[in-house]
């Protein structure tokens, strides 16, 4: 027997309320979850709040949490982390924020009165919006506005000397009129009315409602922050960590916590992502001296956006069937002596399409302390379970055992 291993499997925004159309019960008690029903049998269940009082409940102060840092003390906006991810050099002075290529509607009106309709661009592809990105930044690209590429529909925009400003969270708003949530900055307003005219009649865009997909045809700014400063995990808990994500957030969070990043080829934070190759970059990170692995699968997260029920529960079937079953059966295989967590980050209900700050199931499972329970792992009964975990970062403390 090696050295126990730990692990975090992520469910993002996987949890969810009780819903009609399931006959009461969650996406997560609903769907099919073989791996999970085996291993909520031996393990401890119960609940945990991961957002602080008065926080956004965010996928970036969540995993923030999650990892063991409090985001009271450790958070700096959302995409200075992104930023992180894909090289983007900041200076202190620096203001990143997430520039997001959205579909608006495309009505006869003045830009004020246009409609939101999707904040991914039908989860447009990465080369795609590039060649979008590169069209905007040929022309509002300047001393004091630099656009980096990221991934899908995600991109980065930084700002020399900027402010970090309140802006609205495109996801959040979803089918409204979007006036009253643009920018109270006249540069960045005139940036989002210029890019639509940029973008509306690209070329790429005219295909694409050829196709009936969505035109990608907006740049939307939010999630503004400065540089981030995060101590290394590996000083901090003594493990040398490894992060498995499709996401710039959580790729950005392990690189300024000074954590290995996977790069898995196809996968891209959507409902067919590569699941087995995560699987397989998290396996092969622990034979080869990681002693800590963190899976994240953005699927139920961007599901529960797009207010899809059956594909919600999809997303989580598939993170059962092929990262969580695949993962254990391999390690149990060979022996190794583990502890698993599972957990969402924080909620994405249906009913809401957007986060909430409600608490979330966890499951803590310790190969070498098998406890016999007759419980599954879900909302209601995590909650019946009587253990709750007040404060997120401590969840971690758990899993270690520390």
């Amino acid at each position: 027997m090696g050295n126990q291993k730990f692990i975090v499997v992520l469910g993002d925004g996987m949890a969810d309320e009780p819903i009609e159309a399931l006959g009461g019960k969650t996406p997560i008690e609903y769907a099919k979850t073989p791996a999970l029903d085996r291993l909520s049998r031996v393990s401890e269940i119960g609940l945990v709040h991961t957002i602080p009082e008065g926080m956004k409940p965010g996928s970036d102060t969540a995993n923030l949490s999650v990892l063991g840092y409090d985001p009271k003390l450790y958070y700096s906006g959302r995409s200075p982390l992104e930023a992180l991810s894909i090289g983007v050099p900041m200076k202190d002075t620096d203001i990143a924020l997430r520039c997001n290529i959205v579909t608006i509607s495309e009505k006869d009106v003045p830009f004020e009165e246009q409609t939101i309709i999707d904040h991914s661009s039908g989860e447009i592809s990465t080369e795609d919006c590039a060649v979008l990105l590169e069209a905007v930044r040929k022309e509002l690209q300047n001393e004091t506005y630099q656009f980096y590429t990221g991934t899908s529909y995600r991109h980065c925009l930084i700002w020399d000397q900027g402010q970090v400003l309140d802006l609205s969270q495109p996801h959040d708003i979803l089918g409204q009129v979007i006036g009253q949530y643009l920018p109270s900055d006249e540069n960045l307003l005139y940036m989002m009315k210029k890019s639509y005219e940029i973008l509306k009649d690209h070329p790429l865009n005219i295909e694409r409602k050829k196709r009936g997909e969505n035109p990608a045809n907006c740049c939307w700014f939010w999630g503004a922050g400065t540089k981030p400063k995060l101590t290394s995990f590996e000083e901090k808990r003594g493990l040398k960590g490894m992060m498995v994500s499709a996401v710039d957030l959580l790729k950005g969070i392990a690189v300024g916590a000074g954590m290995g990043v996977a790069n898995v080829e196809g996968a891209n934070g959507g409902l067919h992502t590569n699941y087995e190759g995560k699987t397989q970059a998290a396996l092969d990170a622990l034979k080869n001296g990681y002693d800590f692995v963190y899976i994240h699968v953005e699927a139920p997260d961007e599901m529960g956006h797009q207010g899809s029920v059956e594909k919600k529960v999809q997303a989580i079937e598939y993170l059962d069937q092929r990262v969580i079953g695949p993962l254990t059966e391999a390690l149990d295989k060979e022996g190794t002596d583990y502890r698993l967590l599972v957990m969402p980050d924080h909620p994405t209900p249906i009913r809401v399409r957007t986060h909430t700050a409600d608490s979330v199931p966890y499951l803590l499972f310790d190969r070498s302390d098998l406890q016999e329970h007759n419980w599954n792992y879900n909302e209601k009964e995590a909650g019946e379970s009587g253990i709750f975990v007040a404060k997120g970062h401590t969840i971690i403390d758990k899993l270690l055992q520390n």
